[in-house]
């Protein structure tokens, strides 16, 4: 077995025998794989972006057109061969796909290659880990963490090691988390972890709760910001509101939630909320633990969506964060489509864009071109209550059907398989309470359709 690389003073890594080579430094060489048809080298571009918020430097990179993953190294046999030759021409120690790899493929590549394997869902939970200062983001991004990592265990074997380097910055990508935690801790040991972490994220979420049905008792209604990573959504909440949040053109620089007041054209005041950012092929498992913290979306009367009017996949961004609201349960709210960086963008394509995303608000946060603009379609758009819905309400919770006879203008009630089919006329504290249960958004607040 080769000698153990030193780590330098305040290193805790805990080294696996695969990765006996690994060095603790801030900048670690990687060469960036993607698989799938038609795919080219340029596809690679938010995985480059994601590595190099991870602190690694890409040097390479490497893609195979097929339509099926090899089941031994996801990508072909001559594939690893010519990968193999390219990690030791640019003595790269990293190698990170842009898939979410099976326990069996990573422990192929790492035994053939020699070298510490990523797929992308490890690098994005890396990323969170990284960014993650509260208590409550810590706690999120350990349980995400673990409950990927469980079914590795066997996968990756001893590998499994390698995620013992804390929080902090200095520890190799793919090490950052739970602290001391070792994973060659039984799955009991884990599955207990797991359990708390999850008690703890529903206490919080309790918390977070609490907080949230003061605003909405007040009946100030509630905007929420989403859009895909680095596309100026801190930026935007700073310059509407002078909020004291991170500005950093990085991925995932924003992972707890900030909630201000904004004064509205005509003098009404609401909410803005600035949450997490979306990607593409967002891990299930860091959805489901920030769901709390992403409810600060579903429940909102209104989503303002910031896209990057500069980027050339800002459709694809578009429909990525459109899925992840989908998933969330937050698909039936009335929206703003704010195309951000509109400076950077020139006339002719203004002018494209415009045609794309009919309705859409062009803005440049960064200067504050087109911010009244963007309010007015906020005060616009905002559901004035009361507003007509429709709800599909789960048996189970009758407590809801309930509250809509005592607190708003029950229109109609049916009796249907799933539960009480509602029609009613609700106030804005009402509607936060149904949200999840529309069938139909209210009335006057449909996503305009994209030509």
């Amino acid at each position: 077995m080769a000698d153990r690389a030193q780590p330098r003073p305040g290193d805790r890594i805990l080294e696996s025998p695969i990765a006996s080579s690994w060095r603790s430094v801030r900048h670690e060489r990687a060469v960036l794989v993607g698989m799938g048809p038609g795919i080219r080298d340029d596809d690679l571009d938010e995985l480059a972006a994601l590595a190099e918020t991870a602190g690694a430097e890409p040097v390479g990179r490497l893609v195979q057109g097929r339509s099926e993953p090899d089941p031994q190294y996801w990508i072909g046999k001559g594939k690893v061969e010519e990968l193999h030759g390219l990690l030791h021409a640019s003595g790269a120690e990293l190698v990170i796909f842009d898939d979410e790899l099976s326990p069996g493929n990573l422990r192929a590549l790492e035994s053939r290659l020699k070298v510490k394997v990523l797929d992308r869902t490890a690098l994005i939970l890396d990323i969170f880990a990284l960014h993650a200062h509260t208590k409550e983001g810590k706690a999120q991004v350990e349980l995400a963490q673990l409950n990927y990592l469980l079914p590795r265990l066997r996968g990756w074997g001893e590998a499994m090691s390698r995620l013992g380097g804390g929080s902090g910055t200095g520890g190799p990508i793919g090490t950052r988390g739970p602290g001391e935690t070792k994973l060659e801790m039984d799955r009991r040991h884990i599955g207990r972890r797991i359990a708390k972490l999850r008690r703890d994220v529903k206490s919080m979420r309790t918390t977070r709760d609490v907080k949230r049905s003061r605003r909405q008792s007040t009946n100030v209604p509630q905007v929420a910001i989403a859009g895909y990573t680095n596309a100026g959504k801190s930026t935007l909440m700073r310059r509407l509101t002078g909020a004291d949040v991170i500005v950093a053109d990085q991925l995932f620089a924003t992972l707890d939630p900030t909630t201000r007041r904004v004064l509205l054209p005509g003098g009404r005041r609401a909410t803005i909320t600035d949450t997490v950012g979306f990607v593409g092929k967002l891990p299930h498992d860091l959805v489901e633990a920030f769901r709390s913290t992403l409810e600060e979306v579903t429940l909102a009367d209104l989503v303002v969506h910031v896209a990057d009017a500069s980027s050339p996949a800002v459709r694809e961004q578009i429909e990525a964060v459109r899925r992840v609201l989908e998933e969330i349960g937050a698909a039936n709210l009335p929206e703003v489509l704010a195309l951000n960086k509109i400076d950077l963008v020139a006339g002719s394509d203004r002018v494209r864009l415009a045609r794309r995303f009919p309705g859409a608000v062009s803005v440049a946060a960064l200067t504050g071109e087109g911010l009244e603009g963007l309010l007015a379609t906020v005060a616009e758009v905002l559901p004035d209550p009361p507003v007509e819905i429709e709800a599909l309400v789960p048996w189970a919770r009758g407590d809801v059907v309930a509250m809509l006879y005592r607190e708003a203008e029950v229109l109609v009630a049916l009796a249907e398989p799933e539960g009480t089919h509602v029609r009613a006329k609700v106030g804005l504290r009402e509607l936060a309470a149904v949200r999840r249960f529309l069938v139909r958004a209210p009335v006057g607040t449909l996503r305009p359709v994209e030509g």
